[in-house]
């Protein structure tokens, strides 16, 4: 049980204003987009808030039971994510990322982490995520690195579509692995789907986002899905119940006598 709470802090510490479009016909999925300049600065986009507090139901399926856990999500822009769960109204886990790297804990097997983002990266069956990609998956942005000429653009009666046109190539602490990566938008420019197959094996990552909400001077999505398939495979959903912009106090320090813990 121990590894699925501290994964679940992991990913929810893992846990743009809107823009209307013309009305137009269809257009074939296959037809690229000979135009594509309002797309791209619109997905990258950046999110104009300086905190944000999300409250979430998270539900998990790895195989064992776990209950559903009430989050509290607390996002400084490019600085922090915080995150505290309760289940049935009792405390079991608190965690926090920078961009350094993260910690958590959890109280059921009295267990912690300290770990650069290799420990989110393994988590995922991934070897790119860092402290702004995290934070964008949460939020509903890119959290992969978009190059125009990497892709290929297509628009249909449901949005938009990005496809690689190559795989796309990431290296880092020695390590090299290529994806094939695919995303959705809707007509309004908001990401729905992120897929990222690696080409060397048969670990695939989907991400899945719906619900948008406007607050305030963004939008934000209200269910977020993780698909982790492969060597690991889990599904997370975050159910986002409320937002706020209030500034809140992220306390965060590992109770005497916890072991540190790591996934494999």
């Amino acid at each position: 049980m121990k590894k699925y709470i501290l994964a679940i802090i992991a990913l929810i510490i893992v846990a743009s204003c809107k823009t209307k479009t013309a009305v137009t016909p269809p257009i074939s999925a296959s037809t690229p987009i000979a135009s594509n300049t309002e797309f791209f600065s619109k997905i990258k986009e950046k999110p104009n808030f300086q905190q944000l507090k999300i409250n979430s139901k998270v539900n998990v399926e790895t195989g064992s039971y776990i209950p559903t856990l009430d989050a509290t999500i607390y996002i400084e822009n490019g600085q922090k994510v915080w995150m505290n769960m309760l289940a049935v109204f009792l405390n079991v886990g608190r965690g926090i990322a920078t961009p350094d790297g993260i910690r958590g804990y959890e109280k059921w097997n009295k267990t912690y982490i300290e770990s650069d983002f290799t420990y989110l990266n393994n988590l995922m069956n991934v070897n790119f995520i860092d402290f702004s990609s995290l934070q964008n998956l949460l939020t509903g942005r890119n959290f992969v690195p978009i190059n125009e000429k990497d892709f290929i653009l297509t628009k249909n009666a449901q949005g938009y579509s990005l496809n690689s046109s190559k795989n796309l190539i990431f290296q880092n602490k020695g390590k090299t692995s290529e994806y094939a990566v695919s995303l959705d938008y809707s007509n309004d420019f908001d990401l729905m789907r992120v897929n990222l197959k690696d080409m060397k094996s048969a670990d695939n990552l989907e991400v899945l986002y719906g619900n948008w909400e406007s607050f305030e001077n963004m939008k934000i999505p209200k269910n977020v899905k993780i698909i982790i398939k492969g060597s690991k495979a889990s599904q997370i959903l975050l159910e986002n119940t409320k937002f706020d912009s209030s500034k809140m106090e992220t306390p965060y320090s590992v109770p005497n006598n916890y072991t540190k813990t790591e996934i494999r």
